[in-house]
């Protein structure tokens, strides 16, 4: 009876650990999602639009994830921002396509959009901006698991605070929500910069880069990016 009522909340959190963060960055950037939205001639606002919806799923995903209270709330942590992750890819990929840009769409612009707001450090050897272009490196393995496990550092971190919303399941759902819709903003903000511009895509140290402008005007469907 005289125990602390500080018992409540566990003593010990076993937050998930950054490098299983990474491991799930890189499993998830393996694939870019295909799109069946065509073209756009205002393709500004259809990306805009496609933000707003994606950011409304995304806020009611992590709001319902994050209603379970005490320590089952803790096990949706990782399940939640997966979650989060694909439908922010499945809207980068629509707004590509709505640019007219969906061929440019690879795992190094993929990562960036869906991280750099995260941490941008962590991109500093594979993205240099160049006035208004985009200038990527081709991301070796090797720099894919640097970039990931910088990333991971920091949304682990997040995650911690983030956690202490399962112990408050209706608040903290409420919390966890806005949080995705401002997320999945910052995501779309930076997709809709990046195709707003130019994108120089490098190889290898004898290749030649590979620039992608956008184009001027949308006349045709875009073509669907097999996975």
């Amino acid at each position: 009876m005289t125990q602390s009522s500080s018992q409540q909340v566990p003593a010990v959190i076993a937050p998930t650990e950054h490098g299983r963060m990474a491991t799930a960055i890189l499993d998830f950037i393996g694939e870019v999602p295909t799109s069946r939205i065509d073209s756009s001639a205002d393709a500004a606002s259809e990306a805009r639009r496609l933000a707003d919806r994606a950011a409304r799923r995304a806020a009611v995903t992590a709001g319902s994830l994050a209603l379970p209270p005490g320590p089952l709330g803790w096990l949706t942590l990782l399940p939640e921002l997966i979650a989060i992750w694909k439908i922010q890819a499945q809207m980068v990929s629509d707004i590509a396509a709505a640019y007219g840009r969906h061929t440019t769409l690879g795992r190094e612009q993929m990562m960036w959009c869906l991280f750099r707001h995260t941490a941008a450090q962590a991109f500093r050897d594979l993205v240099v901006r160049v006035g208004d272009r985009l200038v990527f490196r081709r991301m070796s393995w090797g720099m894919a698991e640097r970039v990931a496990k910088q990333v991971g550092i920091k949304l682990t971190q997040r995650t911690l605070s983030k956690g202490v919303a399962r112990w408050l399941p209706v608040i903290g759902a409420l919390g966890v929500g806005a949080y995705a819709f401002y997320d999945t903003g910052q995501v779309a903000s930076t997709a809709i910069a990046m195709f707003e511009g130019d994108i120089v895509m490098e190889g290898s140290s004898d290749d030649a880069p590979v620039e992608t402008s956008r184009p001027e005007a949308a006349s045709s469907p875009t073509q669907n990016r097999s996975g």
